[in-house]
């Protein structure tokens, strides 16, 4: 046996694929108007103790103003300006449907303070900081914690109970082409399922990391295909078949930042070019085989001892 460097998936990584981005921005936004002051923009920040906050006009936004427009303002002694000559418009947006994740990656690529947050419609329903993903991630820890006490016991309690040569429990997912709504309905479903099995919950972040990932190229890439995901005595199996183009690289596919996703599903924001790495991250063995014209099996192993392995 080969010993392998252990692969760990935070909690908190975790998380981040789960939470969507409404789940933690701040629904009762403060707006100002293009036509106020920066004097009065002022009064808005201290009064609400907010550092920024999105611009509408007749109920549309068309900018974000924050406390460092405010400073080079001052700065300039142009606190009479009003808001609109200040502010930045066409600013970068989040989807409420988002997972988590492109928000901590927005925060950690673009250094803003604050995204603005819209539905489907581009209609302003939030803002988010790295303080509401903070603490959404808190909640939702307090919450899994309790979860987790609840159906707490070992995993190999269920399989020492089965008289059998061959012991294996086998969950199957759908998913459906282009079915943004319900994506990551696959790897949230078998994240809880695994859970109340008592599998470890660090072999858990890394099963839902792959899953969400392999789960999402189903969705954007391909006709539609499903995630089928075996437990036996010692490793999980999760397999991902799909009907779709296939794909006709394989090595460049597995590029970080490659990425065929048309531009309609980048302004979504998915399609980053970061899912077949992000699994290979996260897996122990990992096979992808792929014909053109026909479809796509990836095949994913993790085991439940980290120091096992071919």
């Amino acid at each position: 046996m080969e010993q392998r460097t252990a692969k760990e998936i935070t909690k908190l990584q975790e998380l981040a694929y789960e939470l969507k981005v409404g789940q933690a921005m701040t629904k009762e936004v403060i707006t100002v108007s293009p036509y106020s002051t920066m004097a009065e923009f002022m009064e808005v920040l201290r009064v609400n103790r907010i550092s920024g906050t999105p611009v509408l006009e007749e109920g549309r936004m068309i900018g974000i103003v924050s406390i460092e427009d405010l400073i080079k303002a001052l700065a300039a002694g142009e606190l009479n300006a009003t808001v609109g000559e200040k502010m930045t418009p066409n600013p970068v947006t989040l989807y409420a449907d988002e997972p988590l994740v492109h928000a901590v990656s927005k925060f950690s690529e673009l250094r803003f303070g604050r995204f603005p947050v819209i539905n489907r419609a581009g209609e302003l329903v939030g803002i988010i900081t790295q303080g509401d993903i903070a603490r959404a991630m808190l909640r939702r820890l307090e919450v899994d914690y309790h979860e987790e006490e609840i159906h707490r016991y070992r995993a190999s309690h269920i399989f020492e109970d089965i008289i059998a040569d061959e012991i294996a429990l086998v969950f199957g997912y759908r998913v459906a082409a282009r079915d943004f709504e319900r994506a990551g309905e696959a790897s949230s479903g078998l994240k809880r399922t695994l859970s109340r099995l008592g599998i470890h919950p660090r072999v858990i972040r890394r099963v839902a990391v792959a899953t969400y990932e392999a789960e999402m190229n189903i969705v954007i890439y391909t006709d539609g295909g499903e995630i089928v995901a075996e437990v036996r005595p010692g490793r999980i199996r999760i397999e991902a078949l799909d009907k779709g183009p296939g794909i006709p690289d394989i090595e460049q596919a597995m590029q970080p930042g490659f990425s065929t996703a048309p531009e309609w599903v980048r302004e979504m924001g998915f399609g980053a070019g970061m899912g077949l790495p992000n699994i290979q991250a996260s897996a122990d063995e990992m096979k992808l085989e792929s014909t053109v014209g026909v479809g796509t099996h990836l095949d994913i192993i993790i085991y439940f001892d980290e120091r096992k392995g071919t």
